[in-house]
């Protein structure tokens, strides 16, 4: 596949540097910056709770595939179990989806300028930018997905079949991180009946072996799920069937949390890149698992990080689509990675600054302030009630309560048990002793707990973080259950939140 004609000129924005260069620097500096940023930013409640998943590896859990787990398993070997262990190899992986990203321009034909353009407009999203440090699955997700289209496409270009082995590999790695990849399948598919290479490909048996390899390496994570009730398959693919009827505002919503997080100044060549049809393999690639999305929006809420995996294809397109921009076009792209790069130092250096609550604005960072006093405060209250066991409604709370060295009590989950299959006996909370249940206070606390403790009593309410950031908790002593607490969980009346 030969490079765009339209993409001779030479891009300001490398004018003094190679772009291969300015490309190995920036993913030195964000490197450099996401492990600062891993190692002093304290976990997030999904981190916490994953992190609780790799005490305990498996091919399987209740919310994902194992594959995030086995990396944080794997970084606190290296880093011990601390935050930074936590998030070394997703922080590594961010690293390498953006040397991929430029690979993937590369293969598909564009020049080093635009591929270097590609590789770090893709750390200019918000999305990777400001959440590149954070041990979720999507960055595994993002890092097989693109470097199995970096074997497919080489495959295509005549590089020989064992490029489609690798990537039967790949993608079913990309299956173990997360279920949005078997989307990927129907997009090379549809990538392959379009175009006359891709065809004489779909008569060889290159991709089917590619297929059943896939299938293969995903294969342990289906013999969990049937070991395990399809738990997995059920919490996932339940969402089709919970969703609700025409919701329109979810697909505005969809819109506008992907307008910010692809960067506003990004997505106007990402829709010049659509409408031209310009890198349009990745755009076709990129189909069916977009046409779910935008399906899914307009019955429920489509999470923000849902289509990260299809970042580093959309980068490539509205790289190539902003390389002969001119006028006020040619500013914005010039101006795309330096705004960003600015506005996410300022960003981080706020999160990670102590901050006493005194804003004249919400803290946006609110939800990762405030913890080793919060824990320090609820351990107090636990010892003072003399309880055995300290809960919480979800899963994200019960998680830092359990990573906390303050805490000298089991923690749990109290109402989605089946979250927590993977705790060992000695770790569970014996809830036929009284516990301390810590809800913030915006939940339904006490009324839900009524329903499964005979004991309820009100203890004074414990706050997290200061300021119009703070989260305040109330603090219940609960004793005497009403039902089998550790199988089947507290009973939550419906539409309860916390």
């Amino acid at each position: 596949m030969s490079a765009p004609t339209w993409a001779s000129g030479r891009s300001a924005a490398f004018a003094r540097v190679s772009p291969r260069a300015a490309l190995f620097a920036v993913v030195a500096a964000t490197l450099a910056v996401r492990l600062v940023a891993g190692a002093l930013g304290p976990l997030s409640e999904d981190e916490a709770y994953y992190r609780l998943w790799s005490m305990r590896p498996a091919f399987g859990y209740f919310d994902h595939p194992p594959m995030i787990a086995w990396w944080i398993w794997a970084g606190r070997q290296i880093a011990g179990d601390t935050a930074l262990g936590v998030r070394l190899l997703p922080i590594l992986s961010a690293g390498l989806t953006t040397l991929l990203t430029f690979d993937l321009a590369r293969t598909l034909g564009f020049d080093e300028r635009i591929a270097a353009r590609a590789g770090i407009w893709l750390n200019a999203t918000v999305l990777l930018g400001l959440g590149g440090q954070l041990a979720v699955p999507d960055q595994p997700n993002a890092l097989f997905w693109t470097a199995a289209l970096c074997c497919a496409f080489r495959a295509v270009s005549g590089r020989g079949g064992w490029w489609w082995l690798a990537a039967g590999a790949l993608a079913g790695l990309d299956c173990l991180s997360k279920y949005s990849a078997l989307f990927l399948a129907p997009g090379v598919l549809l990538w392959l009946a379009l175009s006359a290479d891709g065809r004489r490909a779909l008569r060889t048996p290159w991709p089917w072996l590619a297929a059943v390899i896939a299938l293969a390496v995903f294969a342990p994570n289906i013999a969990w799920n049937a070991d395990h009730g399809w738990m997995t398959f059920a919490k996932q693919f339940g969402r089709i069937e919970a969703a609700a009827g025409l919701q329109p505002r979810y697909l505005a919503k969809f819109l506008v949390d992907q307008f910010i997080l692809l960067n506003p100044l990004i997505v106007l060549f990402v829709g010049s890149a659509v409408v031209r049809r310009i890198a349009w393999p990745l755009l076709a690639i990129a189909a069916p698992f977009t046409a779910y999305l935008l399906v899914h929006s307009l019955h429920d809420e489509v999470q923000g990080q849902w289509p990260s995996p299809l970042y580093p294809m959309l980068m490539v397109a509205a790289a190539a689509a902003a390389e002969d921009a001119t006028g006020w076009m040619a500013a914005v792209r010039t101006a795309a990675a330096p705004l960003a790069f600015a506005i996410f130092a300022g960003a981080l250096a706020f999160a990670l600054a102590p901050s006493d609550g005194r804003l004249p604005f919400r803290d946006p960072s609110a939800s990762f302030r405030g913890w080793p006093a919060f824990e320090s405060a609820v351990e107090t209250a636990r010892e003072k009630a003399g309880a055995a066991w300290v809960g919480a409604p979800t899963y994200g709370i019960a998680a830092q309560l359990a990573a906390s060295p303050r805490i000298r009590a089991p923690a749990a989950e109290i109402y989605e048990r089946e979250r927590f299959t993977f705790e060992t006996p000695a770790e569970r909370a014996d809830f036929s002793k009284p516990g301390l249940v810590v809800v913030p206070v915006r939940g339904a606390g006490a009324r839900t707990l009524r329903l499964c403790f005979t004991d309820v009593q009100m203890l004074p309410e414990i706050d997290r973080g200061a300021g119009r950031g703070a989260t305040a908790y109330a603090v219940l002593r609960v004793a005497g259950p009403k039902r089998d607490i550790e199988r089947i969980g507290c009973y939550r009346p419906p539409q309860t939140k916390f």
